[in-house]
């Protein structure tokens, strides 16, 4: 079976879908707290399979001998490692063909806060003997493009790293794809990949972008971090967040998020979604 975790999440979701495309709904399984969510996969033949990684007893014979796992990283800063860790106990306990993680571009070389609990991960599906892929995703492009429908009135993109720091952003699905690929394809036991953007592009060249297909004039604005943090504040950020999101706009500026190895587009076996397209997909949604 190929299962995915925390299946009702954005990236979950594109997961299952392009498993739909490439095997029988019958050879896949998700693993999910709330059953209703997925009843649409149920539907169609899905196999559901209910835990929760904060219950690791829940998690007992979730898994199957030979099966083929992706574990979705957490998003819960403070216990996602401990989640993750229940999850890799019970993938070893049921003897896994292959653990596949979402990590962080840049594996240990990172060195921001959002990248810390992939590191520990990382190190616990090693330690656990468990084949594994890790799946060393980049910024996705919706990070920015989300905010878009509200953007172009306002005409000002807010952040604290310079004009011309540099991401290499794909699109969510093309992620998730690639994760498909990885699950249902020989060969890459024990392989990492180094997932990005073909082309890493400015945050004033992202403006530019905004720009032209929006049709209204939108600069981006670089703030000092503590301005930052005060408009993060202000935008009703939970307070606990403000701290990682100044952080990763630090990590933006050293360039750590704007590495292109080609690696994404060589599992996809074709150029990942350029930005214009997903700017134009999130200003006509």
């Amino acid at each position: 079976m190929y299962v995915v975790t925390a299946a009702t999440g954005q990236l979950g979701r594109l997961v299952v879908r392009h498993l739909l495309d490439r095997v029988p709904a019958d050879r896949v399984a998700v693993v999910v707290r709330d059953p209703a969510k997925a009843a649409d996969l149920a539907d169609r033949g899905v196999a559901i399979r209910t835990a929760d990684h904060d219950d690791a007893e829940s998690l007992v014979g979730v898994f199957g001998p030979g099966d083929r796992v992706l574990l979705v990283s957490g998003n819960e800063f403070g216990i996602r490692v401990a989640q993750h860790a229940a999850v890799v106990d019970a993938a070893k306990a049921a003897g896994v063909a292959l653990l596949a993680y979402t990590g962080i571009l840049g594996g240990p070389n990172t060195r921001f806060l959002v990248a810390d609990d992939h590191h520990v991960t990382e190190r616990l599906i090693q330690d656990s003997g468990v084949p594994y892929t890790f799946l060393r995703n980049g910024w996705y492009t919706e990070n920015y493009t989300a905010r878009l429908p509200g953007v172009p009135a306002g005409g000002t993109i807010l952040g604290s790293a310079a004009p011309d720091s540099r991401l290499a952003t794909a699109a969510r699905t093309d992620y998730a794809e690639a994760a498909a690929i990885v699950l249902t394809g020989p060969g890459h036991e024990y392989a990492t990949y180094e997932l990005a953007g073909d082309t890493a592009w400015t945050l004033a060249e992202y403006a530019d972008v905004v720009t032209r297909l929006s049709g209204t004039p939108v600069a981006y604005r670089a703030l000092p971090a503590a301005e930052y943090a005060r408009a993060l504040r202000a935008a009703g950020l939970p307070e606990p967040m403000i701290p990682v999101f100044a952080d990763t706009e630090a990590a933006i500026a050293r360039g750590e998020l704007a590495t292109t190895t080609g690696h994404l587009a060589d599992l996809l076996g074709r150029p990942t979604t350029p930005l214009a397209d997903s700017v134009t997909a999130a200003l006509n949604p």
